[in-house]
């Protein structure tokens, strides 16, 4: 165990985090997410929501505030601008935690899956709720 550093991140999760650089993303699935079939590097946390991994990955990694879109979930499908309750969470948990938060922004269920193929590692959630998905993407910590 280590002071301030939340207990559901692994080691091997705290090594990801660590290696990634600025501009790499990483996305936080649900329990139905394919994370094994669209990542090399796939973490499970089996049992913890994805809200619970959101903020315990944002108290640590930087949100990119160079780009307009840091933080991106799937729409419903065939209802391209609802907001699921996840998502709402999702939000709220930025807006608290983020050291710049940002306001999300969405892609179509394929183009997420797209967009999540080329992410530096996944999380595996036990979320159960539907959409509860995210990719995020690593900013910068300036110096001093």
């Amino acid at each position: 165990m280590l002071r301030t550093i939340p207990a559901i991140l692994s080691p091997d999760l705290l090594h990801t985090l660590r290696a990634m650089g600025h501009g790499d993303e990483i996305v936080i699935g649900d329990a139905n997410f394919p994370a094994t079939s669209m990542c090399s590097r796939v973490h499970r946390l089996d049992g913890i929501s994805a809200t619970d991994v959101l903020e315990a990955v944002l108290t640590l990694m930087p949100l990119d505030s160079f780009v307009p879109d840091p933080a991106l979930t799937m729409q419903v499908v065939g209802e391209p601008d609802a907001v699921p309750e996840i998502v709402a969470q999702f939000q709220r948990i930025i807006d608290k935690t983020a050291d710049t938060p940002a306001q999300i922004s969405t892609l179509e269920r394929f183009d997420f899956y797209d967009r999540a193929k080329g992410c530096f590692a996944a999380i595996q959630s036990g979320e159960g709720r539907l959409y509860g998905n995210i990719i995020l993407k690593k900013g910068v910590i300036p110096p001093g």
